[in-house]
């Protein structure tokens, strides 16, 4: 019959899971601008008739204390013309926040990008704090779709933390790391000299990472951050350097082999104590640093662990000692917005989607997902690291 329904084709297609491989390089050195050179001389790639092309990108606050650092780059540029060649002036751009929180200064970067004629062989090296990083990698990942990024941070929250992590990203709508992008760098270079000129307070801020990695997996390493809190605050070299590389470590052991480095599935671990810490930076008009923030979600997620899912109390003592005892302070007047800081929460669900998941903790090197919080319990923690914090 003319109107009789005909048969539904069935549906063609396939489902093929794939691997890209990267290889994620990291170096720690003491004096990479100087007699150790030649490691990052040995992360380049040459051609037979070309150096690698580079363009420097320089935090500020680092030019501002180091005024002769454009000049000796450019100097050992010089000596080596067979291995690098400068593809544009050194640039420089503003650190802290502002340079995330500004989004012309992203597209004044592409501009210099192209302007200079780089290429995906081409090499993006940048010197900066964690937000500079984050900046300057942005705009090299979506610059023809990944230029090479070579990150040497200059803070300790950079080298124990985010620089040698796999994440870029400028601020916008008054929402931290809003866009962004996966990008495994070329190379990160954690030099211990870079460190010098490094204010006390941004250099003890970068410790609440190693305790926030510590916490979740290895309970010896904050034994020993905890053991020695007193001397990461007086920067005794000798303590603070095997910390910082065991963090570093343990960031990229999570990447490279936890099984999700581009946080396709519902929970973001190393993100412990983060929901609140991204939310009282934008709160504190980024007052706090991001260490400092960090620091401050930490004890509270340690509480509220206390409060729900069993944590000993002592581990939360043990805690809040350490990072009272490193000089981090665990109390802001953005504690007293409550409502505003709650929104966190849903800000944190959005930014990866799905159910909210957070991680918290059983016990040291016990991690637990959740997917919901406890509001009263919660609101009890955030009072009680507001007022005196005493567990």
């Amino acid at each position: 019959m003319k109107n009789q329904p005909q048969p539904t084709k069935p549906t063609t297609g396939c489902d093929i899971a794939f691997s890209v491989p990267f290889t994620h390089r990291l170096r720690f050195t003491e004096n990479v601008l100087s007699e150790q050179f030649d490691a990052l001389l040995e992360l380049l790639e040459t051609t037979d008739d070309a150096p690698a092309r580079v363009q420097f990108w320089l935090d500020d606050s680092l030019v501002t204390s180091r005024p002769e650092l454009k000049q000796h780059l450019r100097d050992l540029v010089a000596r080596h013309p067979d291995r690098l060649a400068l593809a544009s002036n050194i640039q420089v751009i503003p650190g802290g926040e502002a340079v995330k929180n500004d989004i012309h200064i992203l597209e004044r970067m592409l501009k210099v990008m192209n302007a200079a004629e780089l290429d995906r062989r081409s090499y993006v090296i940048v010197i900066g704090g964690g937000a500079v990083l984050d900046a300057v990698g942005f705009a090299a990942g979506i610059a023809h779709r990944g230029i090479r990024l070579i990150r040497l941070p200059t803070t300790t929250l950079g080298q124990a933390d985010s620089g040698v992590g796999v994440k870029n990203s400028f601020n916008l709508f008054h929402k931290k790391n809003w866009i962004g992008t996966f990008a495994v760098p070329w190379a990160v270079i954690n030099d211990a000299t870079l460190l010098e000129t490094l204010p006390d307070r941004e250099f003890v801020a970068g410790f609440s990472e190693a305790v926030k990695v510590s916490l979740l997996k290895d309970p010896e390493l904050f034994a020993t951050i905890h053991q020695n809190a007193e001397g990461i605050q007086q920067r005794d070299w000798s303590v603070c350097e095997p910390i910082i590389r065991r963090s570093a470590e343990w960031h990229i052991r999570h990447i490279t082999q936890g099984g999700d480095p581009f946080e396709m599935l519902e929970a973001r671990p190393l993100d412990f104590g983060h929901w609140s810490a991204h939310k009282l930076e934008v709160m504190s008009d980024f007052e706090l640093r991001h260490g400092e923030a960090v620091g401050i979600g930490v004890a509270l997620d340690v509480l509220y662990s206390t409060r729900v899912l069993g944590l000993p109390p002592a581990v939360a003592e043990q805690v809040i000692d350490c990072l009272q005892a490193m000089g981090l302070p665990l109390n802001h007047p953005s504690l007293q917005e409550t409502e505003t800081l709650f929104a966190g929460l849903e800000e944190f669900r959005q930014h990866l989607g799905g159910r909210l998941t957070l991680t918290m903790l059983r016990d040291l090197g016990q991690p637990v997902e959740v997917h919901e919080v406890d509001e009263p319990a919660m609101r009890d923690s955030i009072a009680q690291l507001a007022s005196s914090v005493s567990v």
